[in-house]
C-alpha cells in the first residue's frame, strides 16, 4: 500500500484507537503510549500489505496484539491470574470499539474468567495470553492434546453462560460471621486449632457449607468474592479434614454451633435441674466423709509466703475447686453409653492430631434470661500423661487463662510432670526449673537456694490410686442414684440438639451427647455456679487463680 493511503487510514482511526487504549490502560500516559504503539505497528503493516480486505478487522487485530504486549510488560495481575489481559484476548478481534463500548460488559467478562476451573484458567492463560501452542500446553500439563482443545471450547462456552446469568451473593458478603470459639476433643497436633480457621474468609467458607455441599463457584457467589480466593482455602481445609468432597462439591466436616435462644434456654434448664440433684449431694458427701483431710490428698497452697518450718494449713475450699470438677468429669464411666467410640468419629490430621473439632459462631442477638448460665473463658478438662503420672487441669472464668490447647501445652505438661517426678523422688531441682514451675503457679519457694530452702506444691496432689478411686466412687454412687432422672432430663434436649446438625455429622454429635453429665463442660460450670449461689463454695482468691482446678495423680 502506498504511504498516502496508509496515512489516510491511520488518520481516520486515531481517535477510536486512543479511546480503545484509554478504556484498557491504568493511566492516560499508558493509553498514549499504547496508542502510539498501535498506530506505528498498523502503519508499518499497511505499508507492507496490498491485500487487506477488511481494514477495520485488520486495525483492531493489530490493536489487540499491541494490548497483549502492554499487559505482559506491565504485569497486570489479579491473584496470580491475568484476568484483564485474558478477557481482552478471548474477545473476538471484531469486538466493537467505538466510544460507546459497554465497559460494564467488559468488567463482567473479566470477573467470569475467574469462575473457570483452575485447569481451564491455566490453559486459557497459556493459549490466549502467552500465545503458546496447544501441543506445548498439553505436554507441560501432562494431558492429551484433545483435552486442551476441549477445555478451550468449554471455557468459551462457560464464559458465555456466565455472562448471561445474574450472580447473587448471600448476606455473608456484607455481614460475615465470626467464630467466637473453637473447641477440640482429643489430641492436638503441631498446629494450634485456631490456625485452621486463620481468617474471616476461611470461617465463612466453612459456615457457607455447614449444611449443604456446594461447588467452588457457588461458595464464591455466596461470599461475593472471586473463586480464585476460595480455591486455596478449600484445598487447605480439605487437606486437614475440615471439609469433605464429593466430585466437585464440598461440605464442612465438623460441627459449627450457631447459638439460638430457644435451645440455650432449654439446655440451661436441663443442666440446672441436674446440677441441683447431683452437686449438692456430692459436696455434702465430700464434707461428711472427712476425705478432704485424708493425708493422701496433698496441697500446700497459700496466698502468703510459705514458711520454712511448717506446711500451710489445708484450704478446703481451694481443694474443692479441684476435686468437684474432677469428680464430675471422671466418675461414673461405667454408666456412660459408649455405643459410639471416639475412633469412629475422630479425624486423624496431617499435623499429628486426632480429634473432633467444633466451632461456635459469635452472636449478639441472643435473648436469654438474666439468670441463664453461659460458658465463658472455658477450656478443658485437659488431661496429659507422662509415664505413671497424670496432669488434670481445667480453665474457667474464675481461674487465670493457662490452657491454650496446642502442642506447646503438651510439651509444658510433659515437662511439669517430669519435674514433679524428679522432685518427689528426692532430687533438688535447679533454680531455673523451680522458676519455671513457679511462673505457672505449680510451686512456691522460700529461702536461700544454697542454704535453707523450701519448695511447696500449690496444686492438689492425689498421692495414691486408692484415694483417686475413693473420690470417684463417691461421684459414681450419686450418678447411679440419679441415672433415670438424668436420662429423662436430657432426652428432649438431645433430640432438639440433633435437629440442628446436618445428617453427615449426627454421629459425631451423638458421640458427644453420650458424655452429657460426665466429662461435660456445661455440667461442670452449672455445678460450680449452683454451689456458689448457695454459698457452699467460695470464690477463689486472686492468689489461687493460677493453680485453681489443677490435680496431679498417679495412673
Amino acid at each position: 500500500m502506498n504511504r498516502k493511503d496508509a496515512e489516510k487510514i491511520i488518520t481516520e482511526y486515531l481517535k477510536p484507537i486512543f479511546g480503545f487504549a484509554l478504556k484498557r490502560c491504568k493511566s492516560v500516559q499508558d493509553a498514549e503510549d499504547l496508542s502510539q504503539d498501535i498506530v506505528l505497528n498498523a502503519f508499518r503493516a499497511l505499508l507492507a500489505k496490498d491485500d487487506i480486505d477488511d481494514t477495520s478487522k485488520f486495525i483492531w487485530t493489530v490493536a489487540h496484539n499491541a494490548l497483549s504486549n502492554y499487559y505482559r510488560d506491565s504485569a497486570k495481575r489479579m491473584a496470580g491470574i491475568s484476568i484483564s489481559e485474558i478477557s481482552e484476548l478471548i474477545a473476538e478481534p471484531t469486538l466493537s470499539t467505538d466510544e460507546n463500548d459497554n465497559t460494564e460488559t467488559l468488567m463482567r467478562l473479566q470477573s467470569e474468567i475467574a469462575y473457570l476451573s483452575k485447569l481451564q484458567r491455566k490453559i486459557v492463560i497459556a493459549y490466549y495470553f502467552e500465545n503458546r501452542k496447544q501441543a506445548d500446553i498439553a505436554k507441560e500439563l501432562d494431558i492429551p492434546l484433545g483435552t486442551v482443545k476441549w477445555h478451550l471450547f468449554e471455557a468459551k462456552k462457560e464464559l458465555k453462560r456466565g455472562m448471561g446469568i445474574m450472580r447473587k451473593a448471600s448476606e455473608l458478603k456484607f455481614n460475615p460471621i465470626k467464630f467466637g470459639s473453637v473447641g477440640v476433643n482429643g489430641s492436638v497436633g503441631t498446629k494450634n486449632p485456631n490456625e485452621f480457621f486463620r481468617s474471616t474468609l476461611t470461617q465463612n467458607i466453612c459456615y457457607c457449607i455447614r449444611n449443604t455441599a456446594k461447588t467452588i463457584n457457588e461458595i464464591a457467589d455466596d461470599l461475593g468474592v472471586s473463586p480464585v480466593y476460595i480455591e486455596s482455602e478449600v484445598e487447605y481445609l480439605l487437606e486437614y479434614g475440615f471439609i469433605q468432597s464429593n466430585k466437585d462439591k464440598y461440605i464442612a466436616n465438623f460441627i459449627i454451633n450457631e447459638p439460638n435462644s430457644e435451645l440455650l434456654i432449654m439446655q440451661d434448664k436441663m443442666y440446672k435441674k441436674a446440677a441441683e440433684l447431683f452437686v449438692n449431694e456430692l459436696y455434702d458427701e465430700l464434707a461428711a466423709s472427712k476425705i478432704l483431710d485424708d493425708p493422701s490428698i496433698l496441697c500446700e497452697q497459700t496466698d502468703e509466703q510459705i514458711l520454712l518450718t511448717e506446711s500451710s494449713h489445708r484450704d478446703h475450699n481451694f481443694i474443692l475447686w479441684s476435686l468437684i470438677p474432677y469428680v464430675i468429669a471422671q466418675s461414673g464411666e461405667k454408666l456412660i453409653d459408649n455405643g459410639i467410640k471416639f475412633e469412629e468419629v475422630s479425624t486423624i490430621r496431617p499435623d499429628g492430631g486426632e480429634n473432633i473439632v467444633h466451632a461456635t459462631v459469635e452472636t449478639n442477638n441472643l435473648n436469654l434470661p438474666s439468670d441463664c448460665v453461659y460458658m465463658k473463658n472455658f477450656s478443658g478438662p485437659y488431661w496429659n500423661q507422662k509415664e505413671k503420672n497424670i496432669l488434670w487441669q481445667l480453665d474457667t472464668e474464675w481461674s487465670e487463662k493457662r490452657i491454650y490447647v496446642n502442642s506447646i501445652d503438651c510439651q509444658n505438661a510433659d515437662r511439669i510432670l517430669t519435674l514433679f517426678k524428679k522432685e518427689k523422688e528426692g532430687a533438688l531441682l535447679s533454680k531455673e526449673e523451680y522458676a519455671y514451675l513457679a511462673e505457672r503457679g505449680f510451686v512456691k519457694t522460700n529461702g536461700d537456694y544454697e542454704g535453707r530452702f523450701k519448695a511447696s506444691w500449690q496444686v492438689v496432689i492425689l498421692s495414691s490410686n486408692e484415694i483417686n478411686e475413693k473420690l470417684l466412687s463417691i461421684g459414681e454412687k450419686i450418678k447411679e442414684k440419679y441415672k433415670n432422672e438424668f436420662e429423662k432430663l436430657k432426652a428432649p434436649y438431645v433430640k432438639a440438639e440433633l435437629n440442628t446438625v446436618p445428617l453427615h455429622l449426627k454421629k459425631i454429635k451423638e458421640y458427644e451427647q453420650q458424655h452429657i453429665f460426665h466429662s461435660d463442660g456445661w455440667f461442670i460450670i452449672h455445678c460450680i455456679v449452683t454451689l456458689l449461689n448457695n454459698g457452699k463454695l467460695k470464690l477463689p482468691t486472686e492468689g489461687q487463680k493460677k493453680s485453681l482446678s489443677t490435680i496431679i495423680f498417679p495412673k
